[in-house]
């Protein structure tokens, strides 16, 4: 599929971050972009921004942690716009969660978006697309995936299942007309890694993370993670045996 065959497209978390930066990327190279988030004038002033550069982007008030309303909007605009050609489930939350005091609140929002939340926005249209087939399913996970990180035990934990989520998917699709790419990036310059202390190695501006994201999605990567350096590592971290990975994560934050 090349960049000509996506007319429409749905991206979560395009209030602000990779998921507004990765709305204008597809809008500026011709398609129609509905870009959903919770925050509706966040979403207006992207619409005004995409339109000023010859982008055509659809606000969509939207909480994916509502996952019952949450189906039924993306169905709603699947019938709107005659199909959606690539629907990319980026919104997320993060928040600590330490084991020794561990906050179940904030463990549950990491769970109703980044789970409950990436399945419904995923799931929304996908026997519609098979029916079609044709279809670019996207879910943004994160190098953080590869193993349970300090302090971060719901957010790690959910990006796993997110990866293989997207793998069974993948799967079960293999040989229809229906894609699925898992992205996983590393530390990006955003709002969620802000309030960040700890060190982030290899970070990256939002832009040309977003440009690595566009052109895995274009490629129609099974898996993109990035920077190469930290994937790699992170990648190398699966084989550490758990007594050594364990005494040198703790210390890590």
């Amino acid at each position: 599929m090349s960049e000509m065959s996506y007319r429409t497209a749905l991206v979560t978390g395009a209030s602000s971050g990779l998921g507004r930066g990765l709305a204008l990327w597809l809008g500026k190279r011709g398609v129609k972009v509905y870009a959903a988030a919770r925050r509706l004038p966040r979403l207006e002033a992207l619409a005004q921004e995409g339109k000023s550069l010859g982008a055509t982007i659809e606000p969509v008030e939207l909480d994916v942690s509502l996952a019952d309303a949450t189906l039924a909007r993306v169905r709603e605009l699947d019938e709107a716009c005659g199909g959606l050609d690539l629907v990319v489930a980026n919104a997320g939350v993060g928040f600590p969660t330490h084991a020794r005091n561990f906050p179940w609140e904030d463990a549950r929002k990491v769970i109703d978006v980044n789970v409950t939340g990436a399945v419904a926005t995923l799931s929304a249209v996908l026997p519609r697309m098979v029916e079609r087939n044709r279809g670019h399913l996207v879910g943004v996970s994160s190098l953080a995936s590869c193993r349970g990180l300090p302090q971060n035990a719901a957010y790690s934990a959910s990006k796993a299942f997110l990866d293989t989520f997207l793998e069974s998917l993948r799967v079960d699709l293999h040989g229809t007309g229906v894609r699925v790419t898992c992205i996983r990036p590393g530390f990006v310059k955003t709002e969620i890694t802000a309030g960040i202390q700890h060190p982030m190695p290899f970070l990256l501006e939002a832009d040309p993370a977003v440009d690595r994201m566009g052109q895995a999605i274009l490629r129609g990567d099974d898996v993109y993670g990035f920077p190469w350096p930290m994937a790699r590592a992170v990648g190398m971290a699966r084989w550490v045996p758990n007594a050594l990975f364990d005494a040198v994560a703790s210390k890590v934050l």
